[in-house]
Parts: structure tokens; sequence; C-alpha cells
């Protein structure tokens, strides 16, 4: 069983930034998945299986609903600290990492900002703990990138809606106690509704075959008639924006794993690179190995900083949606590219599970895609810069343009 000798890199010293809070909440989390993750996460991977029993201790580090306060469970914490607990987690591993932003950005998020008292109440401290788990019903088998074009729908039935419809590519689905299902009402507008595990009518099979997040549960949410409470509508906002609003929290969760992800990658290559001689001298004497890592810590350092100040602007309610579809691209295309670098540096060895390099290429292909594409971040960014959708096919107003 592989020791976990992850140093982390700080080339700038942005610890020095970082509030002795912060980095209590990171340096403990970090020693949780030293002990508790690391050492089993390959076998998880290798059999396509989530270690449920980790749920306890992602409850107990404060990693599910950092930024939930502490009237409905939560610890309370700032979004810096949500962001270095995403990054410890996704360090180890993608798929542990999405299984607690999906707990945290896109369950107990939209409860706690959209939600009754009585459903704070109800479902966010057993949320906090890993007590209930959830997912989030967005994507449909035809609808990803345009969730707006979703055909879920839900009729009015008196007391309750009947809901029908399916989910596609749910984290967390086959496991998870509630869902955050997004659909539309008889005119159209979209709501968010909690639907409770052993309501007639729903399932959520598990999808197989996957060679990215193989140690994170991935399903489907079916639903076949199903009777929903009207007490289980999200009340507080509807429309589009409202589901987009939860998967800003998520994606900038996702910014700073995968940010964690590279580190680890680069990580384990200046190491190996100081202890594999060939020609009689380490690997890291030589110049191309030398640019390698040069480049690596560089493109860390400069994301690490591009992503603390997003934080800062959450933490004072000034981030924009397009800023942090900025730095989620950014940091994911980092990641998988110091992914590749790291790979070769590893050589043979960079493809087998003594390292988790390669798992972290393979996690990064997913990452890369879901809560909106490499591409379509892209463009959120352009049409912030110019004022002109790219997803819009009419003629744009041109007054409008920055």
């Amino acid at each position: 069983m592989a020791t976990d000798l992850y140093v982390h890199p700080d080339y700038l010293l942005m610890d020095e930034l970082l509030t002795e809070e912060q980095k209590l909440v990171r340096d403990t989390a970090r020693a949780w998945v030293k002990k508790e993750v690391s050492p089993i996460i390959e076998e998880h991977y290798e059999k396509a299986t989530f270690p449920q029993h980790l749920l306890k201790g992602l409850g107990e580090i404060g990693a599910f609903g950092p930024y939930i306060p502490e009237q409905y469970g939560g610890p309370g914490l700032d979004q810096i600290s949500y962001g270095l607990l995403m990054q410890e987690l996704e360090r180890c591993d993608s798929g542990l990492r999405s299984t607690a932003s999906v707990q945290s950005s896109l369950v107990m998020y939209p409860i706690w900002k959209y939600g009754s008292e009585e459903q704070r109440m109800k479902y966010l401290p057993k949320l906090a703990t890993g007590e209930f788990m959830g997912c989030f019903g967005l994507t449909e088998p035809d609808h990803g990138s345009d969730p707006g074009s979703m055909i879920t729908n839900f009729k009015d039935a008196g007391d309750h809606v009947i809901l029908n419809g399916a989910k596609m590519w749910i984290s967390n689905a086959p496991f998870a106690d509630i869902a955050v299902v997004w659909a539309k009402d008889e005119t159209g507008r979209i709501h968010g509704l909690v639907v409770e595990r052993g309501m007639e009518g729903f399932s959520t099979p598990e999808m197989h075959g996957k060679h990215s997040l193989r140690a994170s549960a991935t399903g489907e949410l079916l639903f076949d008639n199903v009777k929903v409470p009207k007490a289980n509508i999200l009340p507080g906002r509807s429309g589009l924006g409202a589901p987009l609003s939860c998967l800003d929290s998520a994606r900038f969760g996702i910014a700073w794993g995968a940010l964690g992800a590279a580190m680890d990658c680069y990580d384990q290559a200046l190491r190996y690179s100081k202890e594999r001689k060939q020609f009689g001298v380490p690997i890291a004497a030589f110049q191309l190995t030398q640019k390698k890592l040069a480049e690596m810590i560089t493109e860390i350092t400069k994301a690490q900083f591009l992503t603390l100040r997003v934080g800062q602007l959450r933490d004072q309610g000034r981030a924009t949606s397009s800023q942090i579809s900025m730095i989620k691209r950014n940091n994911v295309d980092i990641a998988l590219n110091i992914g590749r670098e790291a790979r070769q540096i590893l050589g043979a060895m960079g493809i087998t599970n003594e390292y988790s390099i390669m798992r972290h290429m393979a996690n990064l292909e997913s990452v890369v895609t879901y809560e909106g594409t490499h591409d379509i971040h892209l463009l959120i960014t352009g049409m912030d810069i110019t004022g002109i959708s790219a997803f819009s096919r009419t003629e744009p107003d041109l007054s409008k343009m920055k």
C-alpha cells in the first residue's frame, strides 16, 4: 500500500495570504485524506466503486456545505475555505471531490438559498453530516449545454404535482436520499423540487462502463408519474437562473479541485525526477525535464492566484458567473496539460497505479466536460467581453457591445 508523500507546492508563498482558520481547514482535510482515502482510492477506482464509508468523515471535516450557516448544521466557513477543501479532496481523486461538491453546491446551496425555512431545517443538518446524501438533476439525455430545453415537467394535481421525465449523468444518484430536480411547470417555467427516495415512480439506476470518475457513483434519475408534495417545491426562486446560480458555486469548487489534481501530478513528477537516474544523473538534471517542471509550477502558481482572487470576490458578493467560468476552464485545462507532462517524466511508470497521474488524467477528462464544457466556458468569457452571445441565433443588439 503506497504512502501518500504529497507536499503542497507554494512557489509565491500564497499561504501568507490565507487566514489561520483557512489553513487549519485545509490542513485538517489534507491529514484526513492522507490517512483515510489515499491508501484505498486506487482499489476503489479499479473496482469502479465509491467508498461510502468515507461519507461520515467528509461530514466531520466540513466538506459538506462548508459555507452553510451553523444554524442549519453547517460550519459557516468562507468561500476560500470551501475552495481549499475541494482542492485537498481532488488532490486525491476527482470523484471524491465531485461527491462533496455536488452535496454542497448543487443540493445544500439551492435548499439554503431558495428553500423555505421548513425545508432548510428538514434537510440541511442531515446533509451536513452525511446522514442524508443528495444529487442534482439538471442534465437530460438530450439536453446538456442547453438545459433550458429540458423536457422533464410536472403538472398540478391538488396538494401535490405529478413529475415525469429523466435526468442523466447524475453524480451521487445511486445512493442519494434526495434529489434536487429542475423541471418545467405547465407554463414552461423552471422550478426546483426536492424528490425523496421511496417516492413511487422514482428510480436511480447506476451507470456503468465509465473510464473516468470510476470511484464516483453516477446514475440516472427516472420519474414516472411521481407524486411530489407541493411543500417540496423550492419557493425562493424559479427560472433557469436558479440552477445556473448553483452551477456557479459548483464550478468555483471545481476550479480549486482541478488545481489540486495539477498540484499532485507536479509533486509526483518533481519527486520522481530527483530519484530516477539515467546516464548516471537524476533526470531532473536534464534541460527538458526542468523545462517541463518549470512550466508546471508556473501554471500552478498563476492558477493559485486567479482562484484565490475569485474566492475573495465571492466572499464579497462580487464574483460574476463569467469570472467563475474563466477559472474553471483555465484550471482544468492546465491540470490536463500538467498531467500529460508529468506522465512523460515518469515514463512507463506513469501509467501504473503506483502513481495517481494516469487516474487524474482520466478523471479530468470528465471534469473538463461537466458543468460547462471547455468550449462553452470560453464562449461565456467571449460573451462577457464583447456583449454578444454566441449562443443566440438572432441578430445581436450592437448597442450593447462592449
